[in-house]
């Protein structure tokens, strides 16, 4: 009867009715009376109903992401359901090294790609709420080199932080845009002064804060404001002020340190059919601010939960909800895709409603991997997961399967 009485006492939480009166005793002696067994067995009852819907919600997506990694060819993902900061599952399937025999475990380090700007963009959010700097202030205060930028419509000196975060200063989305593909090229431009040899170059599509338009070089230059502004590194500020307090201490930018090497995961590309290693590492160079992290999803976990219960040390509730307000319309069609009316990006986190609950997350995609975190505000509930494999056409099962596997992670986590 222990079990029952932990088990209605559970149902009275979840289904947020008030429990039994301090005085009211359940027990005479090691047997319940029979009324309040009547009262344990109903409402254990109605918890386990109330338990059913999503139960059966978390098992489709865990059939459509194995679905998913079967069809699509991937060698190895994984993923974690998180509750208020709390791991309720974690589930892994395939090769983290296909060559070498290793599968995927709780350790297996992926690499998040985009998703490194919701740190970026916490990070920038921290000093201004520590009054180092205003979402208003212009870019070229921090970064003059970005006047050599060409605009037709409107300036350059118009753009803002508020506009690199929302993704609506006109900027080009990718970060390396002549890049050919030649064995001497590098993965992603290596130093500062690459990125402004190019600048001349390039032009703003748009008036400032007109239209929605993602770009990765954006936030290579609040990963600049963020170092002029700490007077650290970027890399060292993530470190100091987000890895440390949340204690993820197996998560890095950029290149693996040596002790963590065993743990990184390989990611692999499908051309035609045939799955090709790409390599353990690779070096992100100067766009660290854009897409340098690495971690393993327990430590992912934390940062979910971070988001979710929030850290006042870490950056204040009210704050992380500022993030997630629509700042700019996503129109359809505009990459990455987001189908459903309405969506929207707030403050680097995009915004997706669904009938009467709307998320808010981010995505991933660089070298082979392909990663997702996806939240749901109104019960502090999340999903974040990776895959070490894409396909270099983007077609097929990549993009539709995943725009379904998107809807099902939104379904589990009502």
């Amino acid at each position: 009867m222990r079990i029952a009485r932990r088990i209605a006492l559970e149902a009275w939480r979840s289904l947020a009715v008030a429990p039994p009166r301090a005085d009211l005793t359940l027990w005479s002696g090691n047997q319940p009376r029979r009324e309040d067994a009547a009262i344990i067995v109903s409402v254990a009852r109605l918890a386990l109903l109330s338990l059913i819907p999503s139960a059966l919600a978390a098992q489709d997506f865990r059939t459509a992401f194995d679905r998913y990694v079967h069809d699509d060819s991937v060698v190895g993902g994984a993923y974690v359901v998180v509750d208020h900061g709390r791991i309720t599952e974690w589930h892994g399937v395939g090769m983290a090294d296909r060559d070498r025999h290793e599968p995927i475990d709780s350790n297996t380090i992926f690499h998040w790609a985009s998703i490194t700007k919701t740190f970026t963009a916490v990070a920038i959010m921290q000093l201004r709420d520590r009054h180092r700097l205003s979402l208003d202030d212009h870019i070229v205060d921090y970064c003059p080199e970005l006047l050599a930028v060409h605009a037709d419509s409107g300036s350059v000196r118009d753009v803002t932080l508020r506009h690199l975060l929302s993704h609506s200063a006109g900027f080009q989305n990718p970060t390396w845009p002549y890049k050919q593909g030649l064995p001497w090229e590098p993965f992603e431009p290596t130093k500062w002064e690459q990125l402004v040899a190019m600048m001349p170059y390039q032009q703003l599509a748009f008036r400032p804060g007109a239209r929605y338009s993602y770009s990765n070089p954006g936030f290579i230059y609040l990963g600049r404001v963020i170092e002029s502004q700490s007077g650290d590194p970027y890399a060292l500020y993530i470190v100091k002020n987000i890895f440390m307090p949340l204690g993820m201490t197996h998560s890095y930018m950029n290149v693996t340190p040596y002790y963590l090497e065993p743990h990184r995961s390989n990611n692999y590309t499908v051309t035609n059919g045939v799955v090709t290693s790409n390599g353990r590492d690779f070096d992100t160079g100067i766009t660290s601010a854009n897409s340098g992290l690495n971690a393993p999803l327990g430590d992912m976990a934390r940062w979910a939960g971070f988001l979710t219960a929030s850290t006042p040390a870490i950056l204040a509730r009210a704050t992380i909800d500022e993030m997630w307000r629509p700042v700019v319309r996503i129109e359809p069609g505009s990459w990455p895709e987001t189908p459903a009316a309405g969506s929207s990006m707030g403050l680097s986190f995009f915004i997706f409603p669904r009938g009467n609950v709307t998320f808010v997350g981010h995505t991933g995609e660089q070298a082979g991997y392909r990663s997702f975190l996806f939240i749901n505000p109104t019960n502090g509930k999340a999903i974040v997961g990776s895959l070490n494999t894409t396909h270099a056409e983007n077609s097929g099962a990549t993009a539709a399967g995943y725009d379904a596997l998107r809807e099902k992670a939104f379904e589990a986590l009502r």
